[in-house]
């Protein structure tokens, strides 16, 4: 312990201390600045960017592998968002119709009514219906393809189809196809997937 008289000194006194200089941060941007809604957009989308990553199944004896391979490759897919709430294209009912109609008429020109036989061709035609369909470019849309054969024996028939659907991007086409035999039904339905 220091003792202070009357001639002692005082203790010296150092200038308060301040604490140390950091550099300033920069304000962050309102977004209602003009030209700072894009940079903040930037700044918040830059993580959402992924990369999609492709696997090239081999060509080799190792085909017990593949499904490991593809499954493993496929968990570690991610898509960017691109938060579209409406298609590219809107599905167009008219020109799938025509489309469906034309092909009803090349497969089913000469064909009678075989039961065995339908149930082969039905599968068929839904899959060519479907690759056609999808030929037209309707991105993000999910198709369902229904195909009836009916034989013609005098009865009556209905037919009743009920969904839940958007009924502004969503839609549906009906094709008819009629012999003396039989009536084949088609059923497209276009599902928007956002």
């Amino acid at each position: 312990m220091e003792k202070r008289g009357r001639g002692a000194k005082a203790p010296s006194v150092s200038a308060p201390q301040q604490p140390p200089v950091t550099p300033r941060r920069e304000r962050r941007p309102s977004m209602f600045e003009k030209e700072a809604y894009a940079q903040i957009l930037r700044e918040r989308l830059r993580d959402s960017v992924h990369d999609v990553q492709y696997v090239e199944p081999p060509f080799d004896d190792s085909i017990a592998d593949l499904g490991k391979e593809w499954k493993s490759a496929l968990a570690k897919l991610k898509f960017a968002n691109s938060y579209r709430m409406e298609p590219l294209k809107k599905f167009q009912a008219h020109s799938v119709e025509t489309k469906v109609q034309q092909i009803l008429k090349e497969s089913l020109q000469d064909v009678k009514y075989d039961d065995k036989v339908f149930s082969h061709l039905s599968l068929e035609l839904a899959d060519r219906i479907l690759s056609s369909v999808k030929e037209f470019g309707y991105h993000r849309y999910k198709f369902i393809i229904k195909v009836l054969f009916i034989q013609k024996t005098g009865q009556a028939i209905n037919i009743a189809s009920r969904w839940i659907w958007d009924v502004a991007w969503d839609s549906w086409v009906s094709a008819k196809h009629e012999t003396e035999t039989f009536v084949a039904l088609v059923l497209v339905f276009a599902l928007y997937c956002e």
